[in-house]
């Protein structure tokens, strides 16, 4: 007996033991629901990472009071079964807080129930940036909003100088959201988004393909997709299909699908090979990497049937975050204490009446906002009730069945290789050469051009409008191939640049009609109704018509001028004499000439000559200098006599050239305009002749003239007869077109100007248009060499010689013309005096061999003197005979006669 009952004494004692363990270990449960699509890539990540933060935090965290306990519920991606599971779990469970929903368009209608019984809703994936707003505030939404990557997305855009893009979005709360945002961010950086593609929510396979077959048959090939991960899958599982994951087209997704690429299906990964993405970026350390593994494990038993290459994204460290702060804020509130007091009256409804008000609902919302701490997503920060953060974004490109890094994009550096935090930011298509090189669609290293001819779609419609002057377009209907022939200068270059475009382009004329004499703006209109692709015609670039359409680079000379008759004037000018050498050769010569005779006066000085001796004055060295070159026997040294053959020759050349140029001034004839400035003709009242349908007309009557006074011609033939009978004074065309009129009229008229600038002729095209910069590039190319050249040359005459009102071949004769003889003159000149001092020298030493005294030098002296006496007297002698025989000549001629 006393055995049994120290049995039945133990037993009570380990019961009440087990009692009082159970009590003291036990936590209080502070229930908390979670709505996630569990079908779809996101929900399964995200199921994974709450319910392993909810293991850790406790393992972490043994002695907290409370514990979350998780009620996971499947919306099955429906909005009907997202609200029908919150209302469930208010009613059946009294959550004190909800996780989730996964999609936007569910948080609308939960976040109002949310309203009424005051419990905060928490999600970490509902991203669309309508979900803020003041009409949810118990609505926390603990991720960036999609907003946040717009500017990244951007800035790749302007990278690779892509100038359109189409966004390819799907219907709903999510997809919507984001494309305000987008348009703002492209239009900074002057990207136009022509066309929106929007997939229906509950789109099928047929319907994708009729979207994507429309986006073929237009021109622009650069795509932003911001859709569901099953619908991204399934758009580019149809885009490979038809051939839109070929070289030549450009594809980047938003972060919805690109923080998730690890867990899509591998066939799906292969269809994008090529696509851009932009996804957030997290910095790698030993905790992610343990937590990782610990994730990866959990899930393959979540989830066995999915593949084991999955990986811990995003979304699911903001998952797990969530959890780390809902918890530690259910700790610091503890749990609720409900009321049955009914929330409202509403007919037929006993649901919304069986559900509480939570009674530190406003409390838990306000510690969660409240909650900052570095979690493995980053700083984990609700201020304002949403997460804010400079986020760093990863460019991805994805490759096999797989993706690589290209780079990043900061807020301070822009994109770059490596991530950086030095703050140089770079932008424009400088980033691009700072990112990883890129496969492109159809395993294409190049970078595709954005837009292309489709050639599933029509022709480029390339309207075509008659000229009067034909040389420069001439349209005619042919009746046999019912086509439009075209021919002109500008039609030649039109059809050499399209030859010259990186891509092959297929196009018809649609000849404009004239009949009813409407404007070149009336045609150039027809391009902004969109009937046509692109004008191509004699169009003048101008203000107005910039507004509407957008011209490539002018293919002729810019300038509006006049054409003149032009008179003959004789040259009456009484310094004429003067104009044949310039200032500086009048200067120079002078110089060199006295130049010259100083020296040969002083080689003469040295020498002894007896002409030039006595008393030093500058009247007796200039009157000597002048007598030398007048008397050239009076030089008795040799060295003179060379500096003076020298300069002889070059004056001869300079005399000559002299001659030829003042004869052509005397003998060419100088043509001058009748008139030489538009306001002379405005203020006399002058008869001008326009352009027919032209802006000439407009231009003149802003100048001043009266509408009277202006007459319109339709050919150049009609403006020269014209101003041949007088019945205008002056032509106002542009330039090409007075090219033209000289080139067939080249006596007796000119061209004036220019008096008006303007940007010259070109092509139209539509606003924005992507071909517009293209067609300029060769154009560029045609006008920068040969080629304008040979075209001119074909339909304008060359060889025809305007009246340009200039002297043909009457320059002044300058400087440099004679700069060669000029050197060698004054080389000569200049030299002569140094081998004068070493002759006298080598003569001094060969007289005076063994240092001979004085008496000896005094006598050589007096025999110089005295042959230079002697020679000077048979001179004098000389000059007398010659005399007394002119003499008796004259009287010998006298007596005859």
């Amino acid at each position: 007996r006393a055995r049994g009952g120290a049995i039945v004494l133990f037993l009570l004692l380990a019961v009440d033991f087990g009692i009082a363990q159970n009590t003291i270990g036990k936590a209080d449960g502070f229930h908390v629901g979670v709505i996630l699509d569990l079908g779809s890539p996101v929900g399964k990540v995200a199921r994974t990472s709450v319910l392993l933060a909810v293991q850790d935090f406790y393992a972490a965290h043994r002695n907290y009071s409370t514990k979350l306990v998780l009620h996971v519920r499947d919306s099955m991606g429906s909005d009907i079964k997202a609200a029908s599971a919150a209302i469930e779990l208010l009613e059946n469970y009294k959550v004190q807080a909800i996780i989730g929903p996964q999609k936007s368009s569910e948080v609308v209608f939960i976040s109002k129930l949310g309203n009424i019984t005051q419990v905060p809703i928490v999600s970490f994936t509902a991203t669309s940036p309508s979900l803020t707003c003041d009409s949810m505030p118990y609505f926390v939404q603990a991720t960036p909003d999609d907003s946040a990557q717009v500017n990244s997305i951007a800035s790749l855009v302007q990278a690779y100088g892509w100038r359109e893009v189409v966004a390819v979005y799907d219907d709903t709360d999510y997809g919507r959201g984001i494309v305000p945002y987008l348009a703002d961010a492209l239009q900074k950086i002057d990207v136009r988004v022509p066309y929106r593609s929007v997939i229906p929510s509950s789109a099928t396979s047929e319907t994708i393909i009729k979207k994507l077959t429309e986006l073929m048959a237009m021109q622009t090939r650069v795509f932003i997709v911001h859709m569901s991960s099953t619908m991204t899958s399934l758009l580019f599982m149809k885009a490979k299909e038809l051939g839109m994951m070929n070289q030549g087209f450009a594809w980047i997704t938003t972060s919805g699908v690109a923080n998730i690429m690890d867990t899509l299906n591998p066939r799906v990964i292969e269809a994008m090979n090529g696509v851009l993405g932009v996804r957030y970026h997290v910095s790698r350390s030993q905790e992610l990497d343990n937590l990782s593994k610990r994730w990866n494990k959990m899930y393959l038993q979540d989830n066995p049937d999915e593949s084991p290459s999955n990986k811990l994204s995003i979304v699911g460290l903001w998952g797990y975050d969530t959890i780390w702060a809902l918890a530690r804020a259910a700790e610091k509130v503890g749990v609720s204490n409900t009321t049955n007091k009914p929330l409202l009256s509403i007919k037929n409804s006993t649901c919304l009446e069986s559900m509480t008000i939570s009674t530190k609902g406003h409390e838990l919302l306000k510690t969660i906002v409240q909650n900052k701490f570095k979690g493995f997503g980053g700083e984990f920060d609700l201020t304002y009730r949403q997460q804010h953060k400079a986020y760093v974004f990863q460019i991805i490109n994805v490759v096999g069945r797989g993706w690589r890094e290209i780079g990043f994009w900061t807020v301070k550096s822009g994109l770059s290789r490596q991530l950086k935090q030095d703050g140089f930011k770079k932008t424009g298509q400088q980033s691009m050469h700072d990112l990883n090189p890129v496969i492109w669609p159809g395993e294409s290293t190049k970078i595709p051009m954005g837009w292309e001819i489709p050639a599933v779609g029509k022709k480029l419609r390339v309207g075509v409008r008659s000229s009067k002057i034909p040389e420069f377009i001439k349209t005619y209907k042919d009746a046999v191939k019912n086509a439009t022939t075209v021919s002109g200068l500008t039609v030649d270059i039109f059809e050499e640049a399209v030859k010259r475009l990186p891509f092959p382009l297929s196009y018809e004329y649609l000849e404009f009609d004239t009949t009813d004499t409407r404007s070149y703006n009336d045609f150039v209109y027809h391009v902004y109704l969109q009937e046509y692709d692109i004008a191509v015609a004699d169009i003048t670039i101008r203000y107005n018509r910039s507004l509407y359409v957008d011209f490539t680079v002018p293919y002729t000379e810019s300038g509006v001028g006049m054409i003149v008759p032009v008179k003959e004037n004789v040259m009456k000018d009484v310094w004429l004499f003067l104009k044949p050498l310039s200032t500086e050769m009048w200067i120079g010569s002078i110089i060199l000439f006295m130049y010259t005779g100083v020296v040969v006066w002083l080689l003469e000085y040295l020498n002894g000559n007896e002409h030039v001796h006595g008393p030093f004055s500058l009247k007796q060295l200039a009157t000597t200098i002048f007598s030398i070159f007048e008397e050239k026997e009076k030089l008795e040294c040799f060295l003179p006599r060379i500096v003076l053959r020298v300069w002889m020759v070059v004056l001869l050349v300079l005399a000559a050239s002299y001659t030829a140029s003042f004869a052509s001034m005397l003998t060419v004839h100088k043509l001058s305009p009748t008139v030489n400035d538009v306001q002379e003709l405005q203020k006399n009242g002058e008869y001008v002749g326009f352009h027919q349908g032209s802006y000439i007309e407009g231009l003149l009557v802003e100048i001043g003239f009266d509408t009277s006074k202006l007459k319109s011609y339709a050919t150049l033939e009609d403006f020269y007869s014209a101003l041949s009978n007088g019945s205008i004074v002056a032509v106002v065309l542009d330039i090409p077109y007075i090219k033209l009129f000289l080139a067939k009229y080249n006596k007796g008229y000119a061209m004036v100007g220019p008096i008006y600038k303007s940007a010259g002729f070109a092509f139209a095209l539509p606003k924005n248009s992507p071909l517009c910069v293209e067609m300029s590039r060769a154009i560029l190319n045609i006008t920068g060499g040969d080629t304008i050249i040979q075209l001119e040359k074909k339909w304008i005459d060359q060889n025809s010689h305007e009246n340009d009102g200039t002297l043909d071949g009457s320059g002044a004769i300058t400087f440099e013309s004679f700069g060669g003889l000029f050197l060698l003159t004054g080389v000569v000149t200049t030299c002569s005096p140094f081998v004068a001092m070493l002759m006298n020298r080598y003569k001094e030493d060969q007289q005076d061999p063994g240092n001979k005294g004085d008496d000896q030098n005094e006598f050589g002296h007096e025999q110089v003197k005295k042959r230079r006496h002697v020679k000077n007297k048979e001179m004098k002698t000389e000059n007398e005979l010659r005399e007394i025989n002119n003499t008796v000549s004259a009287s010998q001629f006298e007596q005859k006669w």
